[in-house]
């Protein structure tokens, strides 16, 4: 079984094969193994409480690749589940702690144990529970729990069996007080731990093997309880509170506490020495049944405790079954019997064989005394009777002859203890073997959440910087803009003025040659022919004052383009031929009023180097629009461009974003050409 700490919600069993030949295989380590990847239990709820074997390839959470979200949903359900679970309550005064094998100096030495079952027998589930030491620093931890070590089944005392799982020191099993559950599938007439690396003895430092219980489960049945255990090797402290047959008792170092339900008292009563009470269970049908778990007093609720265990336990009990009322066809199911304090702990089970029965009777033979001259007291937080693995006594109402002072017998069939609700021994092994695995995933998801944290402060904190950043960008990039649209718009009113100053100055000038000519006049009619004329220059003046004024203020500006390339062309090219041709008007729409200024701008930047430089008697311009582009074409019949473009032409291309082409056709003249991309315009609105 393999895990690593980024996910230790998985673990790896190596299911092996059955030996061909004992003699070809003596240790059994050669055995061919496959690799599949389980859920330890019902781990985030995915599989059942059986421990199902999960599909090769099943997704898994990775914590590196795991999202935000996805690493919190894992936390919360990692906090609900836990609240849901027994609490790791730890048993206190005195008990059997399982069994140890000899001490070593070094860890690598082979120790094992073997539970002998009597005859093949189907199991599903295997589960170790480790020896609890106490020390100063890790407060509670396994002791003695083996580092490497396979589990093994066979049917045949004399052959090697099967590797049910195989275990080594890249399974992270220890630090752990939990159980270990190892699902499986097999028959099998015994089964060995077999281990390979020791580790050590907290007290002092020595190597062994040692667990407090090991569980068989076919089912609900724990298989291994009271059977044969044999082993490699017994500790020196073999007799006292260790030994081989403490392995399977029945007796864990945990006290049921499942963390739900309601809690309930024992049920006590007290006797006079002289009698003898029985105990009467009537169970409603007859059942066949198997197996009797009787939970000792809750006596661990003060600490130390105020009594001790096993208090009000009888000394000597014997239960019977019957199917007669009257008990007149009895049978002896089992007689218990203190014989020193390691008989006593908090769940004593008894299996025995089936037996068919509807009445139970236990009966005292010994009391557990408080005053020998005075009392006795007899008491159990519950009393289970189990048929194919369900407690068929829940519920149920006992009968007791009266004592002169008791609780109600209704107490030992509710179905709960001091701690509340009585789980099934296989789902509360499940449940702290999970919660095992949930309090070593959840600090593993905590500290991979802090560390997004911390990447998300740090990113957060690198973001208010670039933002920052940006926002002088932005700040300086509208502060650039705006000192480029001054000095544009101051560029206009230049031109403007420039326009204004050139065209006045001609017309006043004409004007005043016009009153030069009216004085020296010999006749009304060539007298009325000059002041018509000059009447003509005045009226054109006025007009370009008005337009030019308006173009400054801004008001009206190039609303109808072609309209005013048209009055532009009349007013600079009056003296010559010239014809304008427009397609595609509607698509000039699309265009920002700053490029109609523009582009009415480089248009008449044309027609002026056409009436400077030119020469020219006629004129032609075309301009086409269509949704994506335009295309502004002057042509002349002028003597053409000899030297470069002008650069009041480029520089006006460029304001555009336009391509900007000069060519002189085979029949003379110039032809300019501004090619411009309506999209780049949307860009620049």
């Amino acid at each position: 079984m393999r895990t690593t700490a980024a996910r230790p919600q998985f673990v790896t069993v190596r299911i092996g094969q059955h030996a061909a030949d004992a003699n070809d295989n003596p240790t059994g380590m050669n055995l061919k193994k496959t690799s599949v990847r389980i859920l330890p239990l019902l781990l985030a709820g995915m599989l059942p409480a059986s421990g199902a074997v999960s599909a090769p390839g099943e997704a898994r959470l990775n914590l590196q690749q795991s999202s935000i979200d996805q690493l919190e949903q894992r936390l919360s359900i990692i906090e609900q589940k836990l609240e849901q679970l027994p609490r790791l309550s730890m048993r206190s005064g005195v008990g059997s702690v399982g069994c140890e094998s000899v001490y070593h100096q070094d860890p690598n030495h082979t120790e094992w144990v073997q539970v002998n079952l009597g005859q093949p027998t189907p199991i599903d589930q295997i589960v170790l529970v480790p020896t609890i030491w106490r020390d100063s620093e890790t407060e509670l931890d396994a002791n003695g729990f083996p580092v490497q070590f396979q589990i093994l089944a066979g049917t045949a005392p004399d052959t090697v069996g099967t590797v049910i799982a195989t275990f080594d020191e890249n399974d992270p099993l220890i630090p752990r007080v939990a159980p270990l559950v190892v699902p499986c599938a097999t028959t099998a007439s015994w089964v060995r731990v077999e281990a390979s690396v020791l580790s050590q003895r907290k007290l002092d430092r020595s190597y062994l093997l040692a667990l407090t219980e090991l569980l068989i489960f076919n089912g609900q049945e724990n298989v291994a309880l009271h059977q044969p255990v044999t082993a490699s090797s017994v500790g020196k402290q073999e007799g006292s509170s260790r030994k081989k047959e403490f392995l399977v008792d029945g007796f864990v170092p945990y006290i049921m506490d499942a963390a739900s339900g309601n809690k309930c008292n024992p049920y006590q009563a007290h006797y006079k020495i002289t009698e003898r009470p029985s105990i009467l269970l009537d169970l409603g049908a007859t059942y066949p049944i198997s197996r009797i778990h009787l939970h000792a007093f809750d006596s661990a609720d003060t600490v130390p405790q105020a009594l001790p265990d096993g208090h009000a336990l009888p000394n000597r009990l014997v239960v019977e079954g019957a199917n007669q009322a009257d008990f007149s066809d009895a049978i002896q199911l089992f007689e218990y019997h203190r014989g020193s304090i390691n008989d006593v702990g908090p769940i004593i089970m008894r299996r025995f064989p089936e037996t068919h029965c509807r009445y139970i009777r236990l009966t005292v033979l010994e009391y557990y005394t408080i005053n020998q001259q005075i009392s006795a007291v007899m008491g159990f937080a519950e009393i289970e009777i189990f048929s194919e693995g369900h407690n068929v006594a829940i519920d149920q109402t006992f009968e007791a002859p009266k004592p002169y002072l008791s609780r109600p017998e209704s107490l030992l069939t509710d179905g709960s203890n001091l701690y509340g609700t009585i789980l099934p021994i296989r789902q509360w092994m499940e449940q702290l073997a999970l919660r095992h695995d949930l309090e070593r995933e959840r600090p593993l998801v905590a500290a991979e959440l802090n560390r997004r944290y911390a990447r998300q402060k740090e990113n957060l904190h690198r973001m208010s910087w670039l933002v920052a950043l940006l926002a002088a960008g932005i700040f300086i990039t509208l502060l650039l803009n705006w000192i480029v649209r001054m000095r544009h718009v101051t560029q206009i009113k230049q031109r403007f003025a420039a326009d204004l100053h050139d065209e006045l100055g001609a017309n006043l000038h004409a004007i005043k040659m016009l009153g030069d000519l009216a004085e020296d006049s010999e006749s009304r009619a060539e007298l009325k022919g000059l002041l018509d004329r000059s009447r003509v220059f005045a009226k054109r003046s006025i007009t370009a004052v008005r337009y030019c004024t308006n173009t400054l203020e801004g008001r009206g500006l190039c609303k109808n383009l072609p309209e005013d390339m048209q009055r532009s062309a009349e007013r600079l090219l009056a003296d010559m031929e010239y014809h304008l041709f427009f397609e595609g008007q509607e698509f000039l729409i699309a265009l920002s009023p700053r490029k109609r200024v523009d582009l009415f701008f480089f248009y008449k930047e044309c027609l002026a180097n056409i009436i400077r430089h030119s020469g020219a008697t006629q004129a032609d311009t075309e301009l086409k629009v269509t949704r994506n582009h335009l295309t502004l074409t002057i042509t002349d019949n002028g003597i053409g461009l000899a030297d470069a473009i002008p650069a009041s032409l480029k520089r006006r291309a460029h304001m555009l974003g336009g391509k900007l082409s000069v060519e002189s056709p085979l029949e003379g003249g110039t032809r300019i050409t501004l090619n411009l991309k309506i999209r780049k315009w949307k860009l620049l609105k």
